[in-house]
């Protein structure tokens, strides 16, 4: 059985694991929940009514947070000619093509956190998928991390963009800021995500769509979500 700091056991106290909080309740919570010396990252976890097992019922995207993460992303972006120039001026922290890929491939580097390509590019990024795929950096489509519109998609990531992707069991897990946030812009992401999740709904999926949710800080006890309490 997995033992807890004194700090978690402390804050546990504080939230039921029985009942359902309204989000500004939750958010509160979440606020005086941190149990790290750090300023912890803020997470939601949403259950969905899905088969994650169907292709046709599976959930992936990205969005922009209306408040940010509070971290400043490191944007690798494989392009060439007139794109790569824009993603420079853009503010991606590195800008490539083969040159990038064989960096990571020959030197084991990874000193970024996303990964930006040119449709043109991914012939060459797909020969290092095998390095990629396993870390969650092989760009794609549905996270608009494979796009010629690479400056936007810079300043998306660096202004508060983030991916999504049910895992097998149907859960999405995504950031929603810092514990050091202002309690309303925590849930002005809040909000936001769950919208922006519950617009997702596959067609395939019929009845009930988001079960269940709760927010937790890193290492901190996870807080039971009333989703009735949203606008859904």
């Amino acid at each position: 059985m997995r033992k807890h700091s004194k700090k978690y056991v402390e804050v546990a106290k504080l939230i039921d694991s029985n009942k359902l909080y309204t989000k500004e309740e939750a958010i509160d919570l979440v606020k005086k929940s941190n149990v790290t010396k750090f300023d912890s990252t803020v997470e939601v976890a949403i259950k969905l009514n899905i088969d994650a097992k169907k292709t046709d019922q599976q959930l992936r995207g990205s969005l922009v947070l209306p408040n940010g993460t509070g971290k400043s992303k490191k944007v690798l972006v494989i392009a060439k000619g007139d794109a790569a120039v824009s993603a420079k001026d853009a503010g991606a922290d590195y800008v490539g093509d083969k040159d990038m890929l064989d960096k990571i491939k020959n030197e084991n580097w990874f000193d970024f956190d996303v990964v930006v390509a040119t449709p043109d590019m991914m012939p060459e990024v797909g020969k290092i998928g095998n390095i990629l795929g396993p870390k969650g950096l092989m760009p794609n489509p549905k996270t608009n991390t494979v796009t010629m519109k690479v400056a936007e998609v810079v300043k998306d990531l660096k202004s508060g963009m983030v991916t999504y992707k049910n895992d097998s069991y149907g859960n999405v897990h995504t950031i929603i800021g810092k514990s050091s946030f202002e309690a309303s812009k925590l849930l002005e992401n809040l909000e936001y995500v769950i919208r922006t999740i519950n617009k997702a709904k596959p067609n395939t999926v019929k009845g009930i769509f988001i079960d269940k949710i709760s927010v937790a800080t890193t290492m901190g006890p996870g807080i039971k979500v009333d989703k009735n309490s949203f606008d859904i």
